[in-house]
C-alpha cells in the first residue's frame, strides 16, 4: 500500500458509483496507480516497476471484464461505447507495458498523470453516468453469485 506522501491521487467519494463491488475494484486501481507512482518516485529498478505495471495491467483487464459483465447483464444501452473506452485504455497500458519491457520507454511523471487523469475522467464521467442508471441497490439479484462475489 502506498504511503501518504507518495499517493498520486487519493480515493475520494466523488469517484464512487454507489455499488460496493465496483467501488472496491476502482479503489484497487487507484491504489495500483499510486503504488506505481511510489515505485517511480523511489527510483526503484525496472524489475520492481515492471512487477507493479504487470499487476496494474492484469487487474485492469479483470476489472473491465467484471464491470462489463455487470453492464451486459443489466442490458446497459451504451455498453458498446463504454466497452470502447475500456478497450482504448487497456490497449494503451498494454502497449506501454510492452514498450517498457523492451526498454523503449521509462515510467515517467507524464505516464503517471496520464493514468491518473484517464481514471479520474472515467470515474467521474462515463462510469459515474453509467451507474446512475442502475437501480439503487448493491447488485441485481441475477448477478449476486457472479459479479458481486468476484474477488481479485
Amino acid at each position: 500500500m502506498p504511503t501518504a506522501a507518495a499517493v498520486l491521487f487519493p480515493w475520494s467519494d466523488t469517484y464512487s458509483v454507489k455499488i460496493a463491488m465496483v467501488d472496491s475494484q476502482h479503489k484497487v486501481l487507484v491504489d495500483l496507480i499510486s503504488e506505481l507512482h511510489q515505485a517511480m518516485m523511489a527510483r526503484r529498478g525496472n524489475e520492481s516497476l515492471g512487477r507493479v505495471l504487470a499487476t496494474l495491467v492484469k487487474y485492469t483487464k479483470s476489472h473491465v471484464a467484471a464491470e462489463e459483465g455487470l453492464l451486459q447483464a443489466n442490458q446497459y444501452p451504451d455498453l458498446v461505447i463504454h466497452k470502447a473506452e475500456h478497450e482504448q485504455f487497456t490497449q494503451t497500458i498494454v502497449d506501454f507495458q510492452g514498450r517498457f519491457q523492451r526498454n523503449e520507454v521509462a515510467v515517467t511523471i507524464d505516464v503517471m498523470y496520464f493514468l491518473k487523469d484517464w481514471l479520474v475522467k472515467h470515474l467521474t464521467g462515463s462510469t459515474s453516468a453509467t451507474f446512475r442508471t442502475f437501480p439503487p441497490r448493491e447488485c441485481v439479484s441475477t448477478l449476486r453469485e457472479n459479479a458481486c462475489a468476484l474477488s481479485f
